[in-house]
């Protein structure tokens, strides 16, 4: 264990030490009576847990991350749809506009042309007349 190397420089009586080395025992639940075998392979299963929560921990960023990625083109995707989706009906609505413009117009010219047959009345007064009405 490193922190019993670090704290062989603290003063403390021997019993105090020993009272404390029981407590630490007690608490990573490991016997008292441990070979430096026991504790390189101890501390080397130490490491592969610590490695392996390493190795967790970067596969859900990295899971996120995709996650975020996958959100991320989906908006941009769902823009672009609306995009063309206004500009097709910006662009209807101008055609729409363009052919009541023309329908009008013909319409127009239409009734020009009854008021000259019935009344008698030639181009200007017409187109006045028209005007009023």
């Amino acid at each position: 264990m490193a922190h019993v190397k670090r704290f062989q420089s603290i003063p403390m009586s021997k019993s105090m030490r020993g009272l404390c080395k029981e407590e630490d025992y007690a608490f990573l639940g490991i016997p008292k009576s441990l070979s430096k075998e026991g504790w390189a392979a101890l501390e080397e299963d130490w490491q592969a847990k610590k490695q392996e929560r390493v190795r967790r921990r970067l596969e859900r960023e990295k899971r996120e991350q995709e996650r975020l990625k996958a959100i991320e083109e989906n908006k941009q995707a769902k823009e672009c749809q609306w995009r063309i989706h206004i500009e097709d009906l910006t662009s209807r609505q101008e055609k729409d506009l363009q052919d009541r413009l023309t329908r009008l117009r013909m319409f127009r010219e239409f009734q020009r042309k009854v008021l000259e047959e019935e009344i008698g009345i030639e181009g200007e007064a017409a187109c006045q007349l028209l005007a009023r009405m």
